[in-house]
């Protein structure tokens, strides 16, 4: 595998589905920024609670050209497959939820803090350890690193504005996680 972070304002991304997984998927899209065009077989359950303006019934090729990345997740095995298919056929990255072999890329269990974005992969292999090791990071890294993230990126900028070269902005930078013990897990966390 081969880590990314996607830029949502630059891709199209979709999601076909239904049920609560779909919905929590929509979520997690929607809170990297990501704008989703949302399909359905059925305008009901908690998929559409949370997209009222999907479209209903899933994509068809003129729907998938518009796309870069289709999500698929809570459909029939024989949906998702063909849909799977045919977004491939169409140059559309797929990844159908806890279906490896129908993905050509795995999600990553994922913890946001702002700006930082700290992930977990198993390369699809054990989503549920990959999941264990992103409660363990929530608890090791906690709200408080937004304004850190926030902090550092003030100083970075006021370093490079000064022409100070990146080098030593990293060196600064490693100084203060060490004096202020950022980094580590507290006691008690694991």
């Amino acid at each position: 595998m081969i880590p990314v972070a996607l830029d949502p304002k630059i891709l199209r991304i979709g999601l076909a589905g239904s049920g609560r997984l779909a919905a929590r998927r929509l979520a997690g899209l929607r809170a990297a920024g990501a704008e989703v065009e949302v399909f359905s077989p059925a305008a009901e359950g908690e998929l559409f609670a949370a997209a009222p303006e999907l479209h209903v019934g899933l994509p068809d090729d003129a729907a998938l050209r518009a796309l870069n990345v289709l999500f698929v997740v809570g459909l029939d095995p024989a949906q998702a497959e063909a849909l799977a298919q045919a977004a491939r056929g169409l140059r559309v990255l797929v990844n159908v939820e806890d279906v490896p072999p129908l993905c050509d890329f795995h999600s990553v269990a994922e913890v946001r803090r702002g700006d930082l974005l700290l992930t977990v992969s198993t390369n699809g292999a054990a989503p549920g350890l990959a999941g264990s090791i992103r409660r363990n990071i929530e608890r090791c890294f906690g709200p408080e690193w937004d304004g850190r993230v926030r902090e550092v990126a003030a100083l970075r900028a006021g370093w490079r504005a000064e022409g100070l070269p990146m080098a030593e902005a990293a060196k600064r930078i490693d100084k203060l996680v060490d004096e202020r013990s950022w980094v580590g897990c507290p006691k008690g966390a694991r």
